[in-house]
């Protein structure tokens, strides 16, 4: 079964920057991030296919963080430049070796789960 190791995260200043990585232990089709803030349903945040490099993103980051990948390494990046207090969040790496009809922010398309980072953003 593939295994997803996620680092980075951590606390950081409103406007600060953080960037978090996560690593497949084997090929998938499509990996990214979602995040869950307390009291809040799991959002989509960007993902990425591993081959073409498509990427999407959540409105609410466009502008402010971009998707990264190392097909060699099986490894995605998000940068977060400009970081808000509500980006406040568990933030969780999701994979799928799969095409499928479902919307890439669809958390029930994606088969593979990481453990979650945390992310906290200080006013």
């Amino acid at each position: 079964q593939v295994q997803l190791v996620e680092s980075g995260g951590g606390s950081v200043q409103a406007g600060g920057s953080l960037r978090l990585s996560c690593e497949a232990s084997a090929y998938t089709y499509r990996m990214g991030w979602f995040r869950q803030a307390p009291g809040k349903e799991r959002e989509g945040v960007s993902t990425i296919l591993l081959g073409s490099g498509n990427t999407n993103y959540a409105d609410s980051v466009k502008g402010r963080f971009t998707i990264s990948r190392d097909s060699a390494k099986k490894t995605v990046y998000l940068q977060m430049n400009s970081l808000k207090p509500e980006d406040t969040a568990m933030y969780y790496c999701a994979a799928r070796g799969f095409d499928s009809t479902r919307s890439w922010s669809d958390q029930g398309g994606y088969n593979i789960w990481g453990q979650g980072t945390q992310v906290t953003v200080s006013s």
